[in-house]
Parts: structure tokens; sequence; C-alpha cells
């Protein structure tokens, strides 16, 4: 009933024969020719292309020529954030302020992006939504329908809290900001809001070349979500997390037959390390191929070293982000091998479209020393280029040419890839990072050939 009703106020566009991103046979085609591809996360490409708030066009051309210098020809890029500014481990500005009210200068600024992509002969892969609180998502459609709700302390009490609003990880505690969000999937009138956010962008018409987001062939395929979760494991969240993803890509599909869809879930790790939820996600009609992240450093393959928002990070003694790599890489490779086996069944490609590695020592400032992550790289590398596993990757991310003035993100700062509440660095690749820099431009080449 909700699809049909969005669908019935939304022009959907005609099936063209333009020079698209297709699947065939578990492959990617653009006409007769299969598309591999490197590319890269670029999160925050719609806010620099505006003439707003954080917007630098000049820096935005630049970045997309240095990205073509090393081969990149697809980018992963935020539409744009949701809900209120100034909640603390936001990116800033946003781009929809209340439920359909959104900042015309980042809309303005993701027409002028693809714009340039179309003449570079790139492609994008846009997200709409997040799971995570760093651009609203999941918490901002929450807050707009009015949601409140308890959640269990992580302090071992035992004891409920109660929020009138989604919780800041930051401060509240990232265990109950992942019970609060896990409400998202279960509230119809959220999802409501989310889906008529879908239909406002993707029947939009790019007032840059005149053309509908429907007809570009700089759009590779429109995602779901970034990294969307059910967040609690029972039968009723995730029966209602398959249920909103059919809905989503079903409602995309009516929308725009011309464009590929995919949800933007980690993998195992993004589905409750339950690869039979992975399996029906990406094996529903209307999503075309299979994503996977992998965070070596975040999901604790390297040991003790483990995030910790609140740990002193300092590395004494032997660099586990160096030592520990190979265990990194034989995880990696199991990581990859159980989602595979399930997509090519499936008969679908799957894609790496996140994987990060920090550098050595922990240290974030651009051309510092990149040992531990220049091995990880070159691994992931020989995977996509000698396994046919993969179909394409988007290493994360793309710093460029950044000025890092701190350490965590103040506002009107260069945008890096790492959002505002990872520290600034932390897994980008900047142009400095020159032997980084060398591996991409060489695995690019070898993908071509």
């Amino acid at each position: 009933m909700l699809i049909a009703l969005l669908t019935a106020g939304c022009q959907s566009a005609k099936e063209s024969d333009g020079q698209f991103v297709t699947v065939k046979d578990g492959k990617f085609y653009i006409g007769d020719q299969e598309y591999r591809y490197v590319g890269t996360n670029f999160w925050y490409g719609a806010i620099l292309g505006s003439e707003g708030r954080g917007g630098n066009r000049e820096r935005l051309l630049k970045e997309l020529d240095d990205m073509q210098s090393v081969g990149i020809d697809n980018v992963r890029v935020l539409v744009g954030g949701d809900g209120r500014e100034g909640i603390p481990s936001h990116i800033a500005p946003k781009l929809q302020l209340e439920p359909g009210v959104y900042n015309d200068t980042i809309l303005l600024g993701l027409d002028y992006l693809m714009a340039e992509l179309e003449k570079r002969n790139m492609k994008a892969v846009l997200y709409f939504n997040n799971a995570w609180e760093w651009s609203g998502g999941y918490g901002a459609y929450l807050d707009w329908v009015g949601f409140t709700g308890d959640v269990m302390s992580s302090d071992g009490s035992g004891q409920m809290k109660h929020f009138d609003q989604t919780p800041v990880p930051t401060l509240d505690g990232w265990w109950e900001y992942m019970q609060y969000v896990g409400n998202f999937v279960l509230n119809d009138s959220a999802k409501a809001l989310a889906a008529q956010h879908v239909c406002n962008i993707v029947t939009r018409v790019n007032t840059v070349t005149g053309q509908p987001y429907t007809d570009t062939p700089a759009l590779m395929a429109w995602e779901i979500a970034n990294e969307p979760r059910c967040f609690v494991n029972d039968s009723l969240h995730r029966t209602k997390f398959v249920e909103w993803i059919d809905e989503q890509s079903t409602l995309i599909k009516q929308l725009d037959p011309n464009h590929l869809v995919t949800t933007g879930s980690e993998g195992k790790h993004g589905c409750e390390e339950d690869m039979d939820l992975f399996n029906a996600i990406h094996t529903l009609p209307n999503i075309d191929y299979a994503c996977i992240h992998i965070w070596p450093y975040n999901w604790g393959w390297l040991g003790q070293y483990n995030q910790n928002y609140d740990a002193d990070k300092t590395v004494e003694g032997d660099d586990p982000i160096v030592t520990k790599v190979d265990a990194a890489c034989d995880s990696t490779l199991a990581y990859i091998d159980e989602a595979y086996e399930l997509m090519y069944k499936a008969g679908k490609p799957m894609v790496l479209e996140e994987f990060g590695y920090p550098r050595d020592g922990f240290v974030f400032t651009p051309g510092s020393s990149t040992v531990g992550r220049d091995t990880y790289y070159q691994y992931v590398f020989s995977i996509i280029r000698d396994s046919g596993k993969i179909a394409g990757c988007n290493f994360w991310g793309w710093g460029g040419s950044a000025n890092v003035k701190h350490t965590i993100w103040q506002p009107y700062d260069d945008y890096v890839c790492d959002p505002a509440q990872e520290e600034q660095g932390l897994n980008s690749v900047f142009i400095v990072d020159e032997s980084t820099m060398k591996i991409i431009k060489d695995m690019t080449k070898q993908m071509k050939k």
C-alpha cells in the first residue's frame, strides 16, 4: 500500500538503452563489456559540490582529477545527512533538516557532482540512509515521528534508561544507541518518511544537466542505506528488516528501472552474524548485487589492539597494525569466502564497498607511515584481481588533498572520509600517501587489462 501511494505521486522512469551498469551471469556489464572497478568512498562529495557551507567546488574538481590520475572510476557517496544541526559527532551541514525539507545548496551540490562524474565517464553509488549516527539516518527518522523508548543500560546494573530522542553514542553509549535505533525497522511511520525521501531523490531532475537522475549514466546504483542493520537479534526485528529492504528496493525499482539497487550491508557482521539473514536480503528480487564491508581494526582482528573510543590508543612496543596484518588478511579471506559461496549460488555479483586499515602506530598525519595498510591493501587487491569473487571495490576512503586541522572534526574543517565521530585521518587515504597511491594505481591498471 505504501509503495502504491508513493509511486502514484512520483513520475517513474521509462527503461532506456543508455550506458547503464547491468548484471548478467553474476557479473557487471556496460553494454557488452564486463565492468570491474576499483573505487573509493567519498561520502562528502555532495557537500563539497555545493556553494553553501562546506562547499568547495575547486577542491571537488581537483579530487575527481586526482582520482582519475590513479584510475579510480567509481565513488560511493552519501545523498545527504538528516536531522537537526549541532549534534556531537554528526556531520554538518545536513541535507534533510525536517521530513522533506531540504537544504537546497546540498541538492545543487549533488547535481554538480553528478554532472562532473558524467563528464569524466565515472560512476557513483548513492546511498539514502544510515544505520549509524554520524549522518542522522535511523535516529533522525525516529526523532521526527516522536519516538521515545527505554533501553538496557550498558553499565552492567541491569537498569533501564529512558530516552526522549536518539542517544548520542559518544555521550550516552554505543549499546544504548544500537538498542534504541533498532526500533526503526519496527516503526511504520519512520519507514514511511524514509520512503518519501527515496521518492523525492530518485525522481529528481539534475539542475546542471537538465536530465532526470533516472537517465544519467553516471549513476551505477542506488543504495538503501549505509550499513543497514536490524540491530536487535530476534525473529521480529529480522523479519521486519527483510521486509523493509524488500519494500525500499521495490519502490526504487518502480521509480527507476534503469539503475541497479543494493543494500549497503556490511555482510555477516551487519546481519547479527546470521548468514541466513545476509542471504535473505541479497536474494530479494529487486536487489541486484550483494555488498560486504570489512574492518579488521574495528572488528578486533588485530588482537587486543581494538577500537575503544574511550581508551588511550598510544602504541608502545610492537605495532599490531603491522605485526598482525597477516591475521587480518586471513580473516578477510574467510569473510569474503563465506559471503561469496551464497552469492555464487544466487548468481549475483558481490562488491567489497568498504574496507579500511589504520596507519602505522595509530598516527593520523597525512603522509605518515602506512606499512601495515599497504600490505593489507595489496592483499585485498590480489583477491579482487585473481579470485573472481569480487566484482568491484570501494576502499575507505578518499582524503585527497584535505588539510587536517584537528584530530576530531570541527565545523568548517576540511572533510576527509573519516566521519565526525572518528579521528580525522584514521582510515583516509591522502594524495601525499605516495606508497598507497602507487598500489591503487597499479591495481587499476591491472583491472583495466
